[in-house]
């Protein structure tokens, strides 16, 4: 397949960055009211144009490190910077819609074991019915085990891209440094706030995880 030229590409990252941000204003409408599920369906839209500025990201680098121009080279970091600004935020509202369908799901099982209890203590019903719902509460709470391991999934996917994006910037990084050897403290500085960044998101999707496992056992 031909190369596309770097007009082409940066016009391809701009018509992708504008259909991200729409989705993801859908999005946040979304998570900031209440579940339609619909949800699902944004989700992997967003996850598509995603993808889709990542390879083209790819490509723009390949023409930066050809021998871009400094100007080329800014113009690349403005677009991953909007990519990693991007990806973060779906990950933090996927989380947070997570979260609050957890809830939803944890006190719809909550007000369940209440009419069990209250089933049998008016003899309303028999201790197989109760066992039978006190069954599905568990099959409930597994899925939302379930759905705790492919959120600690994707949180571990947005910290794989974001070294990625990081790896790819380190290289035009040092030839700047090199040229321009007074600013080497700040991008010193730059790379361990990054870095600091990393490791915190993996600290506290670690300690999230954790957690639901001690509720979950606990139970």
């Amino acid at each position: 397949m031909e190369a596309l030229s770097w007009d082409a590409l940066r016009k391809q990252a701009r018509k992708l960055e504008a259909q991200l941000d729409e989705q993801m204003n859908s999005y946040r409408r979304l998570v900031s009211t209440k579940p339609d599920g619909s949800e699902k369906d944004l989700e992997s839209g967003i996850e598509r144009f995603l993808k889709q500025l990542q390879l083209v990201n790819s490509q723009m680098q390949t023409w930066v490190s050809s021998g871009g121009s400094e100007i080329l080279s800014h113009t690349l970091t403005r677009h991953r910077e909007i990519l990693q600004d991007l990806t973060q935020e779906f990950y933090r509202l996927r989380s947070s819609l997570r979260a609050k369908q957890e809830h939803a799901s944890l006190l719809l099982d909550f007000r369940d074991f209440e009419r069990a209890g209250l089933d049998m203590e008016e003899g309303a019903g028999s201790v197989d019915q109760a066992l039978l719902k006190e069954q599905a509460a568990l099959s409930r709470s597994s899925g939302q085990m379930d759905g705790v391991i492919s959120q600690a999934q994707a949180t571990l996917g947005a910290l794989v891209l974001q070294r990625s994006t990081f790896g790819g910037i380190s290289g035009k990084i040092s030839n700047v440094s090199g040229r321009l050897p007074t600013v080497n403290h700040i991008l010193s500085a730059i790379r361990r706030k990054k870095s600091m960044d990393t490791i915190i998101l993996s600290l506290v999707a670690s300690v999230c995880t954790f957690l639901i496992l001690i509720y979950w056992l606990s139970k």
